[in-house]
């Protein structure tokens, strides 16, 4: 038995494991949602801060002089607005770091981790019901009604002081929360103990009070002893090893040498830890991100580290203090339990530094341009590297010092004094117009993002923009389901850029909050049909031949499709713009055969022949360019038919197409060929509409 787990007092029943391990998996589902919970919270809060920024890439000069409505990281810190952004940015990142390092946990307790469940979103809509202005929950955490800080509302709202009492609030040490609420609420609703008493599966666990609590039951959960001498995580463990090797019986029989194949892990942010090639690559060389090992008793001690590693950033510090202190009692250790101790044994790292990133490795992975294309210093570097050093709450209340300050302006107090856009906020000083340039002009996109809101008399732009905002973010959890399950699925961290671009511009039209409570449909909106229907993605391009399609098919994309990451949209038709998919690769997206050496064509923006293939970014933003490919790739696009009532996708013809090419024009193209191959007449090509004039190109 494992010396990091409790010592159980008595031995438990064979027959209660099946229940233990469903409550365990509901006790880790609940990790997960803390995580991701706090994510779009934080986001709406960080994209409310008005400012702007510019679009550059390497070796480029196409939006010079440009700037889109928004804040970005930056290397320069030149006002509290700034301030503000980076440091909450850092949050954020470290958030997705957490939510990566609990879902790996969950795999190694032979448990799928899902994104896009209760109690945190409608299952149907993907809106996200645990946000309201009625509410005082933290989801299975604690309700601020019981508290002494009642006035705590849980919603998305702007980086004001009542945001950062909400963040502080989340974010307290293990100590201050059980502070919060007297002796006699704590024990009489916040204080039952794992195993729980008659609890059965598909029933809420009770209420853990803390975050850092929520990580004790889970290690108590761990620690059940049963009378076979088995505990609960040596089976779930062996379990997880079972899953990934299937046909082999785990544990393997003594002197039984075999190479197992490890359960998944997934990394975005450490990849050296699975694969050492990428080893100058990570971004926590001294933090445990995911589990490498085969060794139950050694992946236990990373699953320790890893829980340290999220408190010790951010909520619940100090629990895993509380869990090393009780684990000496029970075993009647002579000294205490300490991560130094354990690391003197070469088990663990040193704590505090440890969970820093590398400075050297996020300027080399996030490198950042000047509007020529020329290096500067990296700003995502900047900004995780100076707040990298404070946990969550210093650096909450480091943002709180500011708005008090009087130092703070967000985009609702922008609209609130009356501003409104005009040319000249869209340009850098100096800037000069290129005659030869088809970009919007700067005059056309201002006027534009004044209409979005000033013809709004029934807020349906404004729920747009919402809905916008919410498709984004669902372009990444609902991948996220499949990435914690299929090794060859990417990660969608591009995506998470285009939805904070989703929500600064509805910040920035409207000076609202993106309601992403409303989904990516309403309750009584029928759901698309993608078993009669064929959706489009790009204004005016409907294949369609269905004229109850259920959607304005002259219109952009509808609310729905909606996502901002090449790999997130759901079917054929449905790729949007920018960066180009090859057509390889996947789920029946062939193509035309390509020449050796030349690489794969790929896929045309809304001509797509499946799921994850076409590009990104739908809706296609007007100022939308291709950008130079490696120098191994051609510009050359695979066109698809849509033939018969399933409109299986048949490849016909290779389009070529160059860098620099705006993408709607090249999608129009495509279109316009897939038309006449049908005999039919593609029409006129639209006109931006303002939707698409207004947001900012992907990056």
């Amino acid at each position: 038995m494992s010396t990091l787990l409790f010592k159980c007092k008595q031995q438990r029943d064979v027959a209660l494991r099946e229940t233990d391990e469903k409550a365990l998996h509901t006790l880790v589902q609940a990790a997960v949602n803390v995580e991701l919970f706090t994510i779009p919270l934080y986001m709406t809060a960080l994209y409310s801060l008005q400012g702007m920024h510019e679009i550059n890439s390497q070796n480029s000069s196409v939006y010079k002089g440009r700037i889109w409505p928004g804040m970005s990281a930056s290397s320069k810190t030149v006002n509290s607005n700034q301030l503000a952004y980076n440091a909450v940015f850092s949050v954020f990142v470290a958030e997705m770091l957490h939510l990566q390092i609990v879902s790996n946990l969950a795999k190694a307790v032979n448990y799928d981790p899902k994104f896009t469940c209760e109690p945190l979103q409608d299952e149907k809509t993907l809106a996200w019901k645990c946000y309201s202005p009625d509410s005082s929950v933290l989801p299975g955490i604690l309700d601020f009604a019981d508290t002494n800080k009642p006035h705590i509302r849980v919603n998305i709202g702007p980086m004001n002081l009542e945001q950062m009492d909400l963040f502080l609030a989340i974010e307290q040490t293990e100590e201050d929360a059980r502070h919060m609420m007297t002796e006699e609420m704590f024990q009489s609703k916040y204080n039952q103990q794992a195993p729980y008493k008659d609890w059965q599966p598909g029933q809420p666990l009770p209420w853990f009070g803390s975050i850092g609590n929520m990580y004790m039951q889970l290690w108590k959960y761990l620690s059940i002893e049963y009378t076979d001498g088995k505990t609960l995580w040596y089976v779930l463990f062996n379990k997880a090893l079972q899953a990934a090797n299937p046909g082999v019986e785990i544990p393997l029989e003594q002197g039984d040498n075999r190479a197992l194949c490890p359960f998944l892990q997934q990394e975005v942010f450490n990849p050296g830890r699975l694969n050492p090639a990428k080893n100058e690559k990570n971004e926590y060389p001294g933090m445990p991100t995911s589990i490498n090992t085969l060794d139950s008793e050694k992946a236990l001690l990373e699953v320790l580290n890893m829980i340290n590693g999220i408190t010790d950033q951010g909520e619940g510090a100090g629990v895993v203090k509380e869990i090393l202190d009780k684990v000496a009692v029970d075993r009647k250790l002579d000294t205490p339990l300490t991560l130094k101790s354990l690391m003197a044994t070469g088990n663990l790292m040193a704590v505090q530094n440890q969970f820093q990133p590398s400075c050297p490795v996020l300027r080399k992975k996030y490198p950042s341009y000047d509007a020529d294309g020329n290096e500067v210093p990296s700003a995502k570097a900047n900004a995780r590297g100076v707040f990298g050093k404070m946990d969550h709450f210093e650096t909450f209340e480091f943002v709180k010092t500011l708005i008090e300050s009087g130092g703070i302006t967000t985009w609702d107090q922008w609209h609130a004094d009356g501003n409104k856009w005009t040319a000249e906020m869209l340009q850098t000083a100096g800037y000069t117009p290129d005659p030869s340039s088809k970009l919007p002009s700067t005059q056309d996109i201002s006027d534009a993002l004044n209409r979005l809101k000033l013809e709004d008399k029934d807020d349906k732009n404004y729920d747009l923009f919402s809905r916008t905002a919410a498709g984004a973010i669902a372009g990444v959890t609902r991948v996220l389901n499949d990435y914690f399950k299929n090794p060859k699925i990417a990660f969608p961290y591009p995506s998470m850029g285009g939805s904070g671009d989703r929500m600064a511009i509805c910040w920035a039209v409207f000076g609202k909050v993106p309601d992403i409570t409303l989904g990516i449909r309403s309750n009584d909106e029928k759901p698309y049909d993608r078993n009669v229907h064929i959706y489009h993605a790009c204004q005016g391009m409907n294949l369609d031949n269905n004229p109850d399609a259920g959607c304005d098919l002259e219109s952009c994309a509808p609310s729905q499709l909606f996502h901002a990451c090449k790999g997130s949209n759901d079917c054929k038709a449905e790729g949007g713009c920018g960066f180009v998919q090859s057509t390889g690769g996947g789920s029946g997206c062939g193509g035309s055969a390509p020449e050796p050496g030349k690489g794969l064509p790929f896929s045309p923006p809304s001509d797509n022949a499946c799921g994850g293939f076409g590009g990104c970014a739908v809706p296609i933003s007007a100022s939308q360019i291709y950008p130079a490919l490696d120098k191994d790739e051609k510009y050359k696009m695979q066109l698809f038919d849509f033939e018969g009532e399933s409109y299986k996708p048949t490849p016909f013809a290779i389009m070529d197409y160059a860098e620099g090419d705006y993408v709607y024009d090249v999608a129009w193209k495509a279109y316009s060929e897939v038309r006449k191959k049908q005999g039919k007449d593609p029409g006129p090509k639209p006109k931006p509409s303002d939707l698409r004039l207004a947001f900012p190109p992907s990056t």
